[in-house]
């Protein structure tokens, strides 16, 4: 029996990269679980195919996140099918890479409006249905330390995280006295189908050996952290951020330098 056996999960974007990661684990320790997808249904179900291996239930459900009726509607689907719902992991985002004042609106839109107003969406419909069920239940938001570092070329994912970490934040308040959860994870740099759009293998590769752990993380890596956050045994942990990354936000490249240069002596 696993620590979440009997529990109903959703993960929004979980047919590729830190979503699949964080479904596979979620149904390793027990829970049936709703994949979402947008764009890649043959993933989806190949992810509930290896979540079914776990003995657990596994549903393919698609829906486009920056759509309000779509990523409520999921919500709705996700309890029809599962009988219920006790953990929401708000993981689904869009992001292009170009500086804000050349920037494509178009994109710069659509980040705001899947990496934002999504995760909104999805947390306000899920709490409303805990809320109503009388649900003990748990939301996790996977952010970013884009929330608070100002990487460059990516003011609108850089924004929309930002305001992620306070949304999530502030629904933890908001919703603590009807014993629902609400904590945020932060991934470092994760080896992700995602981060090839904007790198090819042979940069993250060496980037990655640049690291303080000598590599980029593993999406299963993240979808432990948040097992460890609704897991049963971790009840009084809300409003918190878990930062799963590596070491990269650490000052690492003055950490390593342990010589001193002559000439700046």
């Amino acid at each position: 029996m696993g620590i979440l056996s009997g529990k109903k999960a959703l993960v929004t974007g979980s047919s590729r990269g830190i979503g699949r990661g964080t479904a596979e684990e979620l149904a390793r320790a027990g829970a049936d679980v709703v994949v979402n997808y947008r764009s890649h249904p043959e993933d989806a179900e190949e992810v509930c195919e290896v979540c079914r291996g776990f003995g657990v239930q596994a549903f393919a459900v698609a829906a486009d996140m920056g759509i309000r009726e779509q990523a409520e509607g999921l919500v709705d689907q996700s309890v029809e099918k599962l009988g219920g719902l006790d953990i929401v992991v708000s993981n689904a985002v869009y992001s292009d890479r170009e500086l804000f004042l050349d920037a494509d609106l178009d994109g710069f839109h659509k980040t705001v409006e899947v990496s934002m107003w999504g995760a909104f969406y999805l947390v306000r419909h899920a709490a409303r249905y805990m809320r109503s069920a009388a649900v003990k239940g748990n939301i996790v938001a996977i952010s970013s330390p884009h929330a608070h570092m100002a990487i460059p070329g990516a003011m609108a994912y850089n924004m929309a995280k930002a305001a992620t970490d306070q949304m999530a934040r502030t629904a933890a308040v908001e919703l603590a006295g009807f014993g629902i959860r609400v904590n945020i994870v932060h991934p470092g740099w994760t080896d992700t189908p995602g981060e090839r759009k904007f790198f090819s293998e042979e940069t993250l590769k060496e980037k990655g050996s640049e690291l303080p752990l000598g590599r980029l993380g593993h999406a299963n890596e993240i979808g432990k952290g948040v097992v460890f956050l609704v897991s049963p045994e971790n009840p009084y942990i809300t409003g918190s951020t878990l930062t799963i990354d590596g070491g990269i936000q650490l000052p690492w490249r003055e950490m390593y330098r342990t010589t001193e240069d002559p000439d700046e002596a």
